[in-house]
Protein backbone atom coordinates (compact mmCIF):
# COMPACT_ATOMS: atom_id res chain seq x y z
CA UNK A 1 0.00 0.00 0.00
CA UNK A 2 1.26 3.63 -1.15
CA UNK A 3 0.84 6.47 2.00
CA UNK A 4 1.93 9.92 2.32
CA UNK A 5 4.67 10.67 5.33
CA UNK A 6 3.21 12.70 7.84
CA UNK A 7 5.83 14.41 10.50
CA UNK A 8 4.44 13.07 13.98
CA UNK A 9 7.46 15.14 15.61
CA UNK A 10 7.57 12.55 18.42
CA UNK A 11 10.91 10.85 19.75
CA UNK A 12 10.30 7.13 20.97
CA UNK A 13 13.86 7.22 22.34
CA UNK A 14 14.88 4.18 20.32
CA UNK A 15 11.66 2.15 18.90
CA UNK A 16 11.12 2.89 15.31
CA UNK A 17 7.36 3.53 15.35
CA UNK A 18 4.78 4.06 12.64
CA UNK A 19 0.86 5.02 12.75
CA UNK A 20 -1.66 4.37 10.47
CA UNK A 21 -5.54 5.20 10.07
CA UNK A 22 -7.90 2.02 11.24
CA UNK A 23 -9.31 1.97 7.77
CA UNK A 24 -5.58 1.80 6.39
CA UNK A 25 -5.16 -0.94 8.73
CA UNK A 26 -8.25 -3.07 8.04
CA UNK A 27 -7.46 -3.46 4.17
CA UNK A 28 -4.37 -4.75 4.92
CA UNK A 29 -5.56 -6.84 8.16
CA UNK A 30 -2.60 -5.20 10.48
CA UNK A 31 -3.28 -4.96 14.29
CA UNK A 32 -1.59 -2.91 16.76
CA UNK A 33 1.85 -3.53 17.74
CA UNK A 34 2.28 -5.38 14.29
CA UNK A 35 5.37 -5.64 12.13
CA UNK A 36 5.28 -3.62 8.90
CA UNK A 37 8.15 -2.65 6.18
CA UNK A 38 8.39 0.91 4.96
CA UNK A 39 10.41 1.25 1.59
CA UNK A 40 11.51 4.14 -0.14
CA UNK A 41 13.20 3.46 -2.74
CA UNK A 42 16.16 0.91 -1.94
CA UNK A 43 15.93 1.97 1.89
CA UNK A 44 13.94 -0.13 4.29
CA UNK A 45 12.70 0.34 7.59
CA UNK A 46 10.64 -2.24 10.15
CA UNK A 47 8.35 -0.33 12.18
CA UNK A 48 5.82 -1.50 15.10
CA UNK A 49 2.23 -0.18 14.14
CA UNK A 50 -0.14 1.94 16.03
CA UNK A 51 -3.09 2.28 14.62
CA UNK A 52 -5.33 5.65 14.47
CA UNK A 53 -8.90 5.23 15.45
CA UNK A 54 -9.76 9.09 13.74
CA UNK A 55 -8.59 10.59 11.20
CA UNK A 56 -7.71 13.49 13.12
CA UNK A 57 -4.46 12.46 14.28
CA UNK A 58 -2.96 10.20 11.12
CA UNK A 59 -6.00 10.34 7.86
CA UNK A 60 -6.71 7.69 5.81
CA UNK A 61 -4.13 7.28 2.76
CA UNK A 62 -1.34 8.52 5.04
CA UNK A 63 1.26 7.48 7.59
CA UNK A 64 2.51 9.26 10.85
CA UNK A 65 6.50 8.52 11.66
CA UNK A 66 8.67 9.15 14.69
CA UNK A 67 11.48 11.20 13.78
CA UNK A 68 13.57 7.91 14.82
CA UNK A 69 11.91 6.66 11.17
CA UNK A 70 11.89 10.12 9.62
CA UNK A 71 16.00 10.10 10.34
CA UNK A 72 16.19 6.63 9.53
CA UNK A 73 15.03 6.75 5.72
CA UNK A 74 15.73 10.37 5.46
CA UNK A 75 12.01 11.44 4.69
CA UNK A 76 10.06 14.67 4.53
CA UNK A 77 6.49 15.59 4.96
CA UNK A 78 4.48 14.52 1.64
CA UNK A 79 6.93 12.10 0.73
CA UNK A 80 5.60 8.70 -0.64
CA UNK A 81 6.44 4.64 0.89
CA UNK A 82 5.35 1.62 0.57
CA UNK A 83 4.17 -0.33 3.59
CA UNK A 84 4.30 -3.94 3.52
CA UNK A 85 3.24 -6.59 6.32
CA UNK A 86 5.97 -8.38 7.34
CA UNK A 87 6.87 -11.07 10.68
CA UNK A 88 8.00 -10.11 14.13
CA UNK A 89 11.48 -10.02 15.14
CA UNK A 90 12.95 -13.84 15.29
CA UNK A 91 14.43 -12.63 18.65
CA UNK A 92 10.64 -12.70 20.32
CA UNK A 93 10.91 -16.69 19.82
CA UNK A 94 13.79 -16.32 21.93
CA UNK A 95 12.52 -14.20 24.85
CA UNK A 96 9.41 -16.15 25.16
CA UNK A 97 12.37 -19.27 25.52
CA UNK A 98 14.40 -17.45 28.10
CA UNK A 99 10.92 -16.38 30.22
CA UNK A 100 10.03 -20.17 30.32
CA UNK A 101 13.26 -20.73 31.72
CA UNK A 102 15.58 -22.18 29.13
CA UNK A 103 19.20 -21.65 28.51
CA UNK A 104 20.05 -19.25 25.11
CA UNK A 105 22.51 -20.15 22.93
CA UNK A 106 25.44 -17.85 21.08
CA UNK A 107 23.19 -17.13 17.91
CA UNK A 108 19.78 -16.59 19.79
CA UNK A 109 21.61 -14.00 22.02
CA UNK A 110 23.60 -12.33 19.32
CA UNK A 111 20.26 -11.90 17.45
CA UNK A 112 18.51 -10.23 20.55
CA UNK A 113 21.15 -7.45 21.00
CA UNK A 114 21.09 -7.06 17.19
CA UNK A 115 17.14 -6.52 17.44
CA UNK A 116 17.65 -4.45 20.60
CA UNK A 117 20.74 -2.34 18.67
CA UNK A 118 18.39 -1.51 15.82
CA UNK A 119 15.20 -0.63 17.43
CA UNK A 120 13.62 -3.87 16.24
CA UNK A 121 12.05 -4.59 19.60
CA UNK A 122 9.17 -2.21 21.24
CA UNK A 123 9.63 -1.06 24.81
CA UNK A 124 7.13 -3.66 26.46
CA UNK A 125 8.96 -6.41 24.31
CA UNK A 126 12.68 -5.74 25.82
CA UNK A 127 10.82 -5.02 29.05
CA UNK A 128 10.00 -8.86 28.57
CA UNK A 129 13.85 -9.48 27.83
CA UNK A 130 14.80 -7.55 31.46
CA UNK A 131 12.09 -9.73 32.82
CA UNK A 132 12.73 -13.02 31.65
CA UNK A 133 16.60 -12.46 32.65
CA UNK A 134 15.61 -10.92 36.42
CA UNK A 135 13.04 -14.42 36.97
CA UNK A 136 15.78 -17.08 35.31
CA UNK A 137 19.45 -15.22 36.12
CA UNK A 138 21.68 -15.95 32.87
CA UNK A 139 24.35 -18.55 33.83
CA UNK A 140 27.93 -17.39 33.78
CA UNK A 141 27.96 -18.42 30.27
CA UNK A 142 24.96 -16.61 29.22
CA UNK A 143 26.33 -13.62 30.55
CA UNK A 144 29.76 -13.95 29.08
CA UNK A 145 27.83 -14.33 25.73
CA UNK A 146 25.86 -11.25 26.35
CA UNK A 147 28.98 -8.87 27.83
CA UNK A 148 30.30 -10.10 24.05
CA UNK A 149 27.24 -9.40 21.83
CA UNK A 150 26.76 -6.06 23.68
CA UNK A 151 30.21 -5.09 23.10
CA UNK A 152 30.67 -6.09 19.29
CA UNK A 153 27.31 -4.76 18.10
CA UNK A 154 28.93 -0.64 18.67
CA UNK A 155 31.56 1.40 18.52
CA UNK A 156 35.29 -0.11 20.12
CA UNK A 157 37.71 2.62 21.44
CA UNK A 158 41.10 1.19 19.74
CA UNK A 159 44.08 2.86 20.97
CA UNK A 160 47.61 0.81 20.93
CA UNK A 161 48.85 0.61 24.38
CA UNK A 162 49.22 -1.70 26.87
CA UNK A 163 48.19 -2.06 29.77
CA UNK A 164 44.63 -0.09 29.22
CA UNK A 165 42.81 0.52 32.73
CA UNK A 166 39.75 1.29 33.76
CA UNK A 167 37.52 1.29 36.61
CA UNK A 168 33.97 0.98 37.98
CA UNK A 169 31.99 1.43 41.23
CA UNK A 170 28.27 -0.21 41.58
CA UNK A 171 27.06 2.89 43.55
CA UNK A 172 24.82 3.37 46.27
CA UNK A 173 27.27 5.83 47.80
CA UNK A 174 26.36 9.61 47.51
CA UNK A 175 29.70 11.59 46.74
CA UNK A 176 32.59 9.06 46.49
CA UNK A 177 33.69 10.87 43.41
CA UNK A 178 37.14 9.04 43.30
CA UNK A 179 37.05 8.66 39.82
CA UNK A 180 37.85 11.94 39.00
CA UNK A 181 41.03 11.76 41.47
CA UNK A 182 42.05 8.35 39.80
CA UNK A 183 42.02 8.98 36.52
CA UNK A 184 44.28 12.36 36.62
CA UNK A 185 46.68 10.21 39.17
CA UNK A 186 47.04 7.11 36.87
CA UNK A 187 47.24 9.12 33.80
CA UNK A 188 50.69 11.81 36.05
CA UNK A 189 51.79 8.18 36.04
CA UNK A 190 52.12 7.77 32.31
CA UNK A 191 49.26 4.77 32.11
CA UNK A 192 46.53 4.64 29.75
CA UNK A 193 42.80 5.14 31.82
CA UNK A 194 40.04 5.61 28.99
CA UNK A 195 37.25 6.57 31.50
CA UNK A 196 33.35 6.47 30.30
CA UNK A 197 31.36 7.57 32.87
CA UNK A 198 27.63 7.67 33.20
CA UNK A 199 25.05 10.48 34.61
CA UNK A 200 23.29 10.13 37.65
CA UNK A 201 19.90 7.56 37.29
CA UNK A 202 18.63 7.87 41.36
CA UNK A 203 21.75 9.34 42.83
CA UNK A 204 22.24 13.11 42.97
CA UNK A 205 25.30 13.15 40.63
CA UNK A 206 26.91 10.86 38.80
CA UNK A 207 30.66 11.01 37.21
CA UNK A 208 29.80 12.61 34.08
CA UNK A 209 27.05 15.29 35.80
CA UNK A 210 29.87 16.30 38.15
CA UNK A 211 33.11 16.20 35.70
CA UNK A 212 30.63 18.62 33.66
CA UNK A 213 30.99 21.50 35.85
CA UNK A 214 34.81 21.71 34.72
CA UNK A 215 34.69 20.42 30.94
CA UNK A 216 32.52 18.92 28.31
CA UNK A 217 31.60 15.41 28.36
CA UNK A 218 29.93 14.44 25.51
CA UNK A 219 32.33 13.93 22.39
CA UNK A 220 32.35 12.09 18.91
CA UNK A 221 34.44 8.22 19.41
CA UNK A 222 36.72 9.94 17.28
CA UNK A 223 37.39 12.87 19.62
CA UNK A 224 37.67 10.94 22.77
CA UNK A 225 40.71 8.59 21.13
CA UNK A 226 42.31 12.19 20.07
CA UNK A 227 42.06 13.50 24.16
CA UNK A 228 43.17 10.03 25.60
CA UNK A 229 46.00 9.77 23.04
CA UNK A 230 47.23 13.47 24.35
CA UNK A 231 46.55 12.89 27.97
CA UNK A 232 46.73 9.12 28.52
CA UNK A 233 43.22 9.76 29.96
CA UNK A 234 39.27 10.91 29.36
CA UNK A 235 36.26 11.42 31.55
CA UNK A 236 33.43 11.59 29.37
CA UNK A 237 29.83 10.75 28.85
CA UNK A 238 29.45 7.13 27.98
CA UNK A 239 25.70 8.04 26.69
CA UNK A 240 26.72 10.14 23.89
CA UNK A 241 28.99 7.47 22.24
CA UNK A 242 28.01 4.11 20.31
CA UNK A 243 29.80 2.30 22.94
CA UNK A 244 28.24 -1.13 23.85
CA UNK A 245 24.51 1.12 22.77
CA UNK A 246 21.90 -2.14 23.40
CA UNK A 247 23.26 -1.38 27.53
CA UNK A 248 21.42 2.31 27.33
CA UNK A 249 18.45 0.49 25.87
CA UNK A 250 18.17 -2.26 28.54
CA UNK A 251 18.85 0.59 31.44
CA UNK A 252 15.91 2.68 29.90
CA UNK A 253 13.65 -0.31 30.51
CA UNK A 254 14.60 -1.32 33.91
CA UNK A 255 14.50 1.94 35.57
CA UNK A 256 10.00 2.58 35.94
CA UNK A 257 10.43 -0.41 37.96
CA UNK A 258 13.97 -0.20 39.33
CA UNK A 259 14.39 -4.21 37.98
CA UNK A 260 18.29 -4.32 38.47
CA UNK A 261 19.00 -8.33 37.52
CA UNK A 262 22.65 -9.33 38.76
CA UNK A 263 23.36 -10.94 35.04
CA UNK A 264 22.55 -7.57 33.17
CA UNK A 265 24.49 -5.71 35.70
CA UNK A 266 27.56 -7.55 35.64
CA UNK A 267 26.99 -7.38 31.32
CA UNK A 268 26.64 -3.91 31.48
CA UNK A 269 29.99 -3.39 33.13
CA UNK A 270 31.89 -5.19 31.48
CA UNK A 271 30.43 -4.55 28.02
CA UNK A 272 31.08 -0.65 28.81
CA UNK A 273 34.89 -1.60 29.81
CA UNK A 274 35.39 -4.46 26.70
CA UNK A 275 34.39 -1.03 24.81
CA UNK A 276 37.18 1.02 25.27
CA UNK A 277 39.73 -2.02 24.89
CA UNK A 278 40.41 -2.17 28.73
CA UNK A 279 43.00 -4.68 29.57
CA UNK A 280 43.06 -4.14 33.64
CA UNK A 281 40.08 -3.14 35.56
CA UNK A 282 39.59 -2.19 39.12
CA UNK A 283 35.68 -2.74 40.67
CA UNK A 284 34.24 -0.83 43.97
CA UNK A 285 32.02 -2.46 45.90
CA UNK A 286 30.54 -0.29 48.20
CA UNK A 287 28.51 -2.86 50.92
CA UNK A 288 26.91 -1.86 54.07
CA UNK A 289 23.64 -0.39 55.50
CA UNK A 290 21.69 2.20 53.37
CA UNK A 291 24.14 1.03 50.21
CA UNK A 292 22.72 -0.55 47.35
CA UNK A 293 24.51 -3.51 48.22
CA UNK A 294 23.17 -4.18 51.95
CA UNK A 295 25.30 -7.35 53.80
CA UNK A 296 28.74 -8.52 53.02
CA UNK A 297 27.30 -11.81 51.48
CA UNK A 298 25.56 -10.15 48.40
CA UNK A 299 29.29 -8.27 48.11
CA UNK A 300 30.80 -11.76 48.43
CA UNK A 301 29.08 -13.24 45.64
CA UNK A 302 29.19 -10.08 42.97
CA UNK A 303 32.99 -10.20 43.47
CA UNK A 304 33.11 -14.01 42.39
CA UNK A 305 30.54 -13.20 39.49
CA UNK A 306 32.73 -9.72 38.58
CA UNK A 307 36.23 -12.04 38.62
CA UNK A 308 34.76 -15.11 36.83
CA UNK A 309 33.58 -12.95 34.15
CA UNK A 310 36.34 -11.11 33.51
CA UNK A 311 37.88 -14.24 33.28
CA UNK A 312 36.24 -15.47 30.49
CA UNK A 313 36.73 -11.85 28.54
CA UNK A 314 40.23 -12.11 29.05
CA UNK A 315 40.36 -8.95 31.28
CA UNK A 316 42.82 -8.80 34.50
CA UNK A 317 40.34 -7.64 37.35
CA UNK A 318 40.83 -6.77 41.36
CA UNK A 319 37.54 -6.51 43.17
CA UNK A 320 37.33 -4.59 46.36
CA UNK A 321 34.83 -4.43 48.35
CA UNK A 322 34.76 -1.01 50.54
CA UNK A 323 32.64 0.41 53.56
CA UNK A 324 29.66 2.16 52.06
CA UNK A 325 27.61 2.97 54.90
CA UNK A 326 27.57 6.71 54.71
CA UNK A 327 28.87 9.39 51.86
CA UNK A 328 32.42 9.71 50.35
CA UNK A 329 33.49 12.84 50.82
CA UNK A 330 31.68 16.47 51.93
CA UNK A 331 29.67 17.36 48.87
CA UNK A 332 27.38 15.56 47.38
CA UNK A 333 25.71 17.15 44.09
CA UNK A 334 27.72 18.06 40.69
CA UNK A 335 29.05 21.52 41.56
CA UNK A 336 29.90 20.60 45.70
CA UNK A 337 30.89 17.55 44.20
CA UNK A 338 33.28 19.02 41.34
CA UNK A 339 34.41 21.62 44.39
CA UNK A 340 36.25 18.30 46.61
CA UNK A 341 37.51 17.06 43.56
CA UNK A 342 39.62 20.12 43.16
CA UNK A 343 39.89 21.10 46.90
CA UNK A 344 41.81 17.51 46.80
CA UNK A 345 44.26 17.87 43.63
CA UNK A 346 45.08 21.52 44.89
CA UNK A 347 46.49 19.85 48.56
CA UNK A 348 44.15 22.57 50.16
CA UNK A 349 42.89 22.97 53.52
CA UNK A 350 39.21 22.00 52.31
CA UNK A 351 40.15 18.47 50.98
CA UNK A 352 38.43 15.86 52.67
CA UNK A 353 40.46 13.17 53.92
CA UNK A 354 38.27 10.07 53.40
CA UNK A 355 37.56 10.63 49.68
CA UNK A 356 41.32 11.53 49.24
CA UNK A 357 42.03 8.04 51.55
CA UNK A 358 40.22 6.40 49.34
CA UNK A 359 40.65 7.63 46.08
CA UNK A 360 44.75 6.71 47.17
CA UNK A 361 43.77 3.47 47.40
CA UNK A 362 42.14 2.54 44.74
CA UNK A 363 44.68 4.45 42.43
CA UNK A 364 47.89 3.17 43.87
CA UNK A 365 46.12 -0.38 43.45
CA UNK A 366 45.66 0.49 40.30
CA UNK A 367 49.21 1.29 39.33
CA UNK A 368 50.48 -1.76 41.03
CA UNK A 369 48.34 -3.83 38.39
CA UNK A 370 50.23 -1.79 35.67
CA UNK A 371 53.54 -2.01 36.63
CA UNK A 372 53.97 1.41 37.37
CA UNK A 373 54.74 0.25 41.71
CA UNK A 374 55.23 -3.02 43.68
CA UNK A 375 52.57 -4.65 45.44
CA UNK A 376 52.57 -2.52 48.54
CA UNK A 377 53.98 0.49 46.78
CA UNK A 378 51.14 1.74 44.93
CA UNK A 379 49.45 3.98 47.75
CA UNK A 380 53.14 5.88 48.25
CA UNK A 381 53.64 6.56 44.38
CA UNK A 382 49.40 7.52 44.06
CA UNK A 383 50.15 9.71 47.55
CA UNK A 384 53.68 11.41 45.99
CA UNK A 385 51.63 12.09 42.37
CA UNK A 386 49.16 13.72 43.98
CA UNK A 387 51.16 15.37 46.81
CA UNK A 388 53.80 17.21 44.14
CA UNK A 389 50.62 18.60 42.44
CA UNK A 390 51.36 16.17 38.72
CA UNK A 391 47.92 15.09 38.97
CA UNK A 392 46.45 18.50 39.37
CA UNK A 393 48.44 19.35 36.48
CA UNK A 394 47.04 16.46 34.59
CA UNK A 395 44.01 17.07 35.23
CA UNK A 396 44.26 21.13 33.62
CA UNK A 397 45.75 19.18 30.75
CA UNK A 398 42.01 17.07 30.54
CA UNK A 399 39.60 19.97 31.16
CA UNK A 400 41.55 21.96 28.85
CA UNK A 401 41.11 18.81 25.91
CA UNK A 402 37.58 18.37 26.70
CA UNK A 403 36.91 21.94 26.02
CA UNK A 404 37.14 23.40 30.23
CA UNK A 405 38.34 25.98 31.23
CA UNK A 406 39.95 26.32 35.02
CA UNK A 407 38.66 27.54 37.61
CA UNK A 408 39.16 27.56 41.32
CA UNK A 409 36.97 25.49 43.51
CA UNK A 410 35.64 28.01 45.86
CA UNK A 411 34.66 30.05 42.74
CA UNK A 412 32.44 26.87 41.31
CA UNK A 413 28.52 28.93 41.79
CA UNK A 414 26.35 26.89 44.20
CA UNK A 415 22.40 27.85 44.69
CA UNK A 416 21.93 30.91 45.80
CA UNK A 417 19.33 29.47 48.73
CA UNK A 418 20.94 27.17 51.43
CA UNK A 419 19.03 26.01 55.11
CA UNK A 420 21.49 24.55 57.38
CA UNK A 421 20.83 21.38 59.23
CA UNK A 422 21.75 21.62 63.17
CA UNK A 423 22.45 18.61 65.90
CA UNK A 424 19.38 17.85 67.96
CA UNK A 425 21.39 16.90 70.53
CA UNK A 426 25.18 16.44 71.61
CA UNK A 427 27.14 13.11 71.19
CA UNK A 428 28.29 11.02 68.21
CA UNK A 429 27.17 10.74 64.85
CA UNK A 430 26.00 6.93 64.70
CA UNK A 431 24.78 6.89 60.85
CA UNK A 432 24.31 9.10 58.01
CA UNK A 433 21.79 7.06 55.69
CA UNK A 434 23.04 7.60 51.99
CA UNK A 435 19.28 6.69 50.54
CA UNK A 436 17.79 9.72 52.74
CA UNK A 437 20.56 12.27 52.00
CA UNK A 438 20.56 11.19 48.30
CA UNK A 439 16.53 11.77 48.34
CA UNK A 440 17.23 14.95 49.75
CA UNK A 441 19.55 16.81 47.79
CA UNK A 442 17.74 15.33 44.60
CA UNK A 443 14.48 16.75 45.75
CA UNK A 444 16.73 20.50 46.38
CA UNK A 445 17.56 20.04 42.54
CA UNK A 446 20.61 18.10 42.13
CA UNK A 447 21.46 16.95 39.65
CA UNK A 448 19.67 19.10 37.09
CA UNK A 449 20.61 22.28 39.19
CA UNK A 450 24.29 21.62 38.82
CA UNK A 451 24.50 24.21 42.53
CA UNK A 452 21.69 22.15 44.79
CA UNK A 453 22.66 19.62 46.53
CA UNK A 454 24.46 19.38 50.21
CA UNK A 455 27.66 19.87 51.95
CA UNK A 456 28.20 17.88 55.20
CA UNK A 457 30.13 19.05 57.99
CA UNK A 458 30.32 15.34 59.91
CA UNK A 459 30.81 12.10 59.20
CA UNK A 460 30.28 8.82 61.02
CA UNK A 461 31.97 9.14 64.27
CA UNK A 462 32.61 12.44 64.55
CA UNK A 463 31.60 14.27 67.62
CA UNK A 464 28.84 16.82 67.60
CA UNK A 465 27.48 19.43 69.95
CA UNK A 466 23.76 20.55 70.31
CA UNK A 467 22.89 23.43 67.49
CA UNK A 468 26.58 22.65 65.50
CA UNK A 469 25.88 22.32 62.24
CA UNK A 470 25.61 18.75 60.67
CA UNK A 471 24.90 19.93 57.05
CA UNK A 472 23.55 22.93 54.74
CA UNK A 473 21.18 22.17 51.90
CA UNK A 474 21.50 24.23 48.66
CA UNK A 475 19.14 25.06 45.80
CA UNK A 476 18.26 27.79 43.28
CA UNK A 477 14.64 27.74 44.08
CA UNK A 478 12.45 28.17 47.06
CA UNK A 479 10.08 25.53 46.43
CA UNK A 480 12.45 22.93 45.76
CA UNK A 481 14.36 24.29 48.98
CA UNK A 482 11.41 24.43 51.10
CA UNK A 483 10.09 20.18 49.80
CA UNK A 484 13.46 19.42 50.99
CA UNK A 485 13.14 20.73 54.53
CA UNK A 486 10.11 19.05 54.38
CA UNK A 487 12.05 15.79 53.25
CA UNK A 488 14.14 16.07 56.03
CA UNK A 489 11.33 16.86 58.96
CA UNK A 490 10.07 13.68 57.73
CA UNK A 491 13.15 11.54 57.30
CA UNK A 492 15.77 12.89 59.11
CA UNK A 493 18.92 10.87 57.84
CA UNK A 494 21.22 11.36 60.67
CA UNK A 495 21.33 9.70 64.18
CA UNK A 496 23.31 10.99 66.76
CA UNK A 497 23.74 8.53 69.24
Amino acid sequence: MKLQVKDMEIETGGPLVATINKNDAEKMDLHPLDRAKIIKGKKIETVVLNISETGAIVPEGKIGLCEEVMNSLKLKVGDHIRLVPTKKPLSLEYIKKKLDGFRLSKKEIDQIVWDIVHNKLSDIELTYFVAACYSHELDIRETTLLTKAMSRFGDILRIKRYPILDKHCVGGVCGNRTTMLIVPIVAACGVTIPKTSSRSITSPAGTADTMEVLANVSFSIKKMKKIVERTNACIVWGGALNLAPADDKIIRVERPLAIDAKSQLLASVMAKKASVSATHLLVDIPAGKGSKIGSMKKALSLKKDFEDLAKNLGIKIKVIITDGREPIGNGIGPALEARDVLWTLRNDKMTPLDLKRKSLMMAGLMLEMAGKAAKGGGYYLAKKTLESGKAYKKMVEIIKMQEGKIIKPENIPLGQLSWDVRAKKTGIIKEINNITIARIARVAGAPQDKGAGIYLYKHIGDKVKKGEKVFTIYAYHKSKLDYAKELFRKLDGVCIG
